[in-house]
């Protein structure tokens, strides 16, 4: 039974460090201790088709993937994973390859005699999963991890036999009925699924492990590590973790959600090998897990924080922080997005499109989209129009004196060095800077009406602004704060990723009331990004999310042909989370999570699901999208587009 209320999930909660786990081999890779960031991906391809499955792994090898995983669904995929791995390494190929088993332990310890690694699922390696809630007594759980204990056994003893690694690999979406009749569908269930199954290696002294705690929900992936780390500490192992958000889905809404999930973790030093999930080829996930990786391998220009503070907020389970409502930001808003037109030398409406606000000439009237900006920073410009009331301009404290403090909303940003002038009055809400090395309580105490934007110039803006956090929250001090992120490079793919990871941890932990992007790329890549972040973290949803699966050898059907096939129907439905799952292993449970799913259940058919429950069976493939939006239009969730 997992007990920890702790924080022992990281080394330092205020300064970036690495957590320690042990070094494992798997074939020539060592993983683990003070080893790199280890890059990974899965074919597509059916495992029985030796030569695309062989070309496909050369051309993740080529892009820089350092493992690849192969499903191995039964006996016979298993054993033809010997054949791809001697024609690999008779090509001058020598990557370790790692078996995928849902369901059929005969095929892991195959798998285990040929290959370098196997991962196994605890949810469905010696359970079936019926969604049946079973009410267990202390003797009959004890019982059934007897079973679970014996069937495991074999493939333990082969992997040591052979040295072979091994990844127990819990997946939020395929927990077994038993753990959801104990822990419910919660990261302690995620965790203490793999723990059983851990407790036994170790058991049997087998330590070549690699564990995983993979959800599609970013709060509770994280979450689920975190805990993981706090149980394994407790409990004397120090394994080397592979992180993962499952169905991230393609484009930019892939990267930012992974970068948000895999980036709050690396942030805290958690982490040893990673794989962006993208329903995109394989090869195209390497160079995005490559760019992600190197933010934590470079050097970066890190404060030292020195703190005797403890952090007041559980870590393993979501809560907003507490914040006055000043405005609209705050308390029980949703948290806002900042647009910056700071440095435009002239402002016209036709600068407003970057940010969802379209102007009519015509019709004298501004059109609002679904992600249109709260706020834009207008710096020392000039407005020369009326802009839609629903949108609060900010300009630097002096051009605000002199010109709009008697204007509706608008609102001056005070510098931490600015002093406000005694002469004019105070507007009942306006913005102060606060740089987060430089926190000053008494500071902040002084403007109870101001909103703080946070700001760093440092690297290692998660423990700055978690320090911040924790100073307000021992302080009593309840300002909103808008999360101010700038990243300098002009990589967009980088520049996405990065600040994804910067954010995403704060907005993970309740923290964060706004959030305001900066960088040298268009308004519109920045307000899309600012959008994306928050939706990935669930803290204010815009559109349409849809939970898809990488594609693998299960898959069913084309995958990305089918998730843009929905997207192109579906994406104005803004709030509606639809699963586009290529196979039923995680389709199920991943469904519970969604509001509609779309699962592949066998070649040319689709099942269809209201949340968890199947609703229609065995569509035909070329009726399925037709029939998922009747589906949609039976519950009362379709609005039709606006032309």
């Amino acid at each position: 039974m997992i007990k920890t209320k702790d924080n022992h999930y990281c080394v330092d909660l205020f300064n970036r460090k690495r957590i320690e786990t042990i070094e494992i081999q798997i074939g020539k890779i060592k993983l683990g201790g003070n080893q790199p960031i280890r890059l990974q991906s899965m074919t597509t391809t059916d495992t029985m088709d030796t030569v695309k499955s062989v070309e496909q792994s050369i051309r993740m090898i080529d892009a820089g993937c350092e493992l690849v995983r192969l499903t191995a669904p039964s006996k016979k995929e298993a054993e033809n994973l010997g054949v791809i791995s001697n024609e690999l390494k008779s090509r001058g190929y020598d990557a370790p390859l790692v078996a995928d088993i849902h369901f059929t332990p005969n095929a892991a310890e195959i798998a285990a005699k040929l290959i370098e690694k196997v991962r196994v699922n605890p949810g469905n390696y010696a359970d079936k999963k019926k969604f049946e809630e079973i009410d267990f007594t202390d003797e009959s759980y004890q019982a059934e991890l007897k079973r679970i204990e014996q069937k495991f056994i074999p493939l333990v003893e082969i992997c040591k036999q052979h040295g072979t690694a091994m990844r127990i690999g819990t997946n939020h979406g395929s927990l077994s009925d038993r753990i959801l009749s104990r822990f419910g569908d919660t990261p302690e269930g995620m965790v203490e699924s793999a723990m059983e199954f851990l407790r036994i290696c170790k058991k049997l002294d087998f330590h070549q492990l690699v564990i995983s705690m993979k959800a599609s929900n970013t709060l509770v992936m994280v979450q689920a590590y975190r805990l993981l780390v706090a149980t394994m500490h407790q409990e004397d192992m120090r394994y080397p973790l592979h992180l993962g958000v499952t169905e991230a889905g393609d484009g930019e809404d892939g990267r930012i959600k992974s970068a948000v999930g895999i980036g709050a973790l690396l942030e805290d030093g958690i982490g040893d090998t990673i794989r962006v999930s993208l329903t995109e080829d394989p090869e195209f996930e390497i160079p995005v897990a490559r760019k992600l990786a190197e933010k934590f391998n470079k050097k970066q220009n890190n404060f030292v924080v020195e703190t005797n503070l403890s952090v007041q907020y559980n870590p393993y389970q979501y809560s907003r922080r507490i914040s006055n409502s000043l405005n609209n930001v705050g308390g029980k808003n949703v948290p806002v997005v900042f647009a910056d037109l700071s440095e435009k030398t002239a402002i016209t409406p036709t600068n407003f499109f970057g940010f969802g606000y379209n102007y009519s000439v015509s019709l004298d009237k501004w059109n609002l989209q679904d992600l249109a900006a709260d706020y834009v920073y207008l710096g020392e410009n000039q407005l020369d129009f009326e802009i839609p009331g629903t949108l609060g301009a900010v300009f630097a404290y002096n051009n605000w004196k002199e010109n709009y403090k008697d204007q509706k909303h608008c609102f001056p940003l005070i510098r931490s060095n600015e002093t406000i002038d005694s002469t004019v009055v105070a507007p009942p809400i306006y913005f102060l800077e606060i740089e987060a090395e430089k926190m000053d309580v008494e500071l902040c105490k002084a403007h109870p009406n101001a909103v703080f934007i946070l700001t760093t110039n440092y690297d290692n803006k998660t423990q700055l602004f978690r320090f911040v956090r924790t100073v307000f929250d021992a302080n009593a001090i309840h300002n909103p704060v808008v999360l101010k992120i700038e990243e300098t490079t002009t990589d967009l793919e980088e520049f996405q990723l990065y600040t994804a990871s910067d954010s995403g941890n704060q907005f993970i932990d309740g923290f964060g009331d706004g959030i305001w992007i900066k960088g040298p790329h268009p308004t519109t890549t920045i307000n899309s990004l600012s959008f994306g972040i928050l939706q990935a973290t669930r803290t204010r949803i815009s559109k349409t999310e849809y939970i898809s699966c990488p594609s693998c050898g299960r898959t069913l059907f084309d995958l990305q042909e089918t998730t843009a096939k929905i997207r192109n129907r579906t994406s104005h439905l803004k709030g509606i989370k639809i699963g586009i799952m290529g196979c039923i292993v995680n389709g199920p449970g991943e469904m519970a999570d969604a509001d509609y799913g779309y699962v592949g259940t066998g070649p040319g058919k689709i099942h269809l699901y209201k949340e968890k429950e199947i609703v229609r069976k065995n569509v035909p493939e070329q009726d399925a999208v037709d029939a998922l939006i009747e589906l949609i239009k039976e519950n009362g969730d379709w609005v039709e587009p606006i032309a």
